[in-house]
């Protein structure tokens, strides 16, 4: 599973054999997942296990911020978003 992205400590990744949408798994403390919405976003929360609100709140955040890169990975490995 290719790190397509650090957080501070959390590791975000795009699993090669998943499926669509796309999205990615941000991996730490706790584990969730993004619906991406490429290319223009915004990322929205499809599920978490071990994050609060704010720290959902903070990576949503950081994640629009690197929108661009992450749906071009997700490109990369899938073909279509």
């Amino acid at each position: 599973m290719p790190t397509v992205l650090r957080i501070g400590g959390l590791r975000v990744v795009i699993y090669p054999n998943d499926h669509r949408p796309a999205h990615v798994y941000v991996i730490g403390e706790g584990e969730a997942v993004f619906i991406l919405n490429c290319p223009d976003g915004p990322p929205e929360l499809r599920e978490s296990y071990g994050f609060n609100r704010s720290d959902v709140a903070r990576i949503m955040a950081e994640l629009a911020d690197h929108l661009a890169n992450l749906c071009s990975e997700w490109r990369d490995i899938h073909g279509r978003y």
